[in-house]
């Protein structure tokens, strides 16, 4: 059966005090786009999309004693979110950085040739951010790494 809302395989989804609040962050400081709001009679945000790219992110509340927003546990996290950028990965950093995100690690240049960064939103969700940049092979990247690689495409 078809999907008439055109999900890829696998999309996350993440829990906020503010859902409504982060629909909005997300919008400016990472360029997501919402496609859907669900809300109940009461005006509450029960379920959310959006999309980067043509992957999808679901964004609700703190609705069952299984979700939480990392606010609500001293700022701890069990995942963080990656998200490959086609290009302008510094230039999205430095927008999201306007935005208010916390810049845990800048820029940087990957042995694996990707640049990247990770970010902290304000509610402690981690985003890491990359771009390839650069073919590596598998035998630069240990050389360079030191590290032992498998299943290198």
């Amino acid at each position: 059966m078809d999907d008439p809302f055109r999900r890829t395989a696998f999309g996350a989804a993440l829990f906020y005090k503010d859902p409504v609040k982060a629909l909005d962050w997300l919008e400016d400081a990472f360029g997501f786009r919402r496609v859907m709001v669900i809300r109940d009679q009461k005006g509450q945000l029960v379920h959310s999309e959006m999309r980067f790219g043509d992957s999808y992110l679901m964004v609700g509340s703190e609705w069952a004693d299984f979700t939480a927003s990392p606010a609500s546990v001293d700022g701890k996290n069990t995942q963080t979110v990656h998200v490959h950028l086609q290009e302008g990965l510094d230039q999205h950093c430095a927008r999201a950085r306007a935005a208010g995100a916390v810049i845990v690690r800048e820029p940087q240049d990957e042995f694996y040739g990707d640049r990247s960064y990770t970010a902290r939103d304000p509610e402690g969700h981690v985003w890491t951010f990359g771009q390839t940049v650069r073919k590596v092979t598998k035998e630069e990247a240990e050389q360079v790494s030191g590290l032992k690689i498998e299943g290198w495409a």
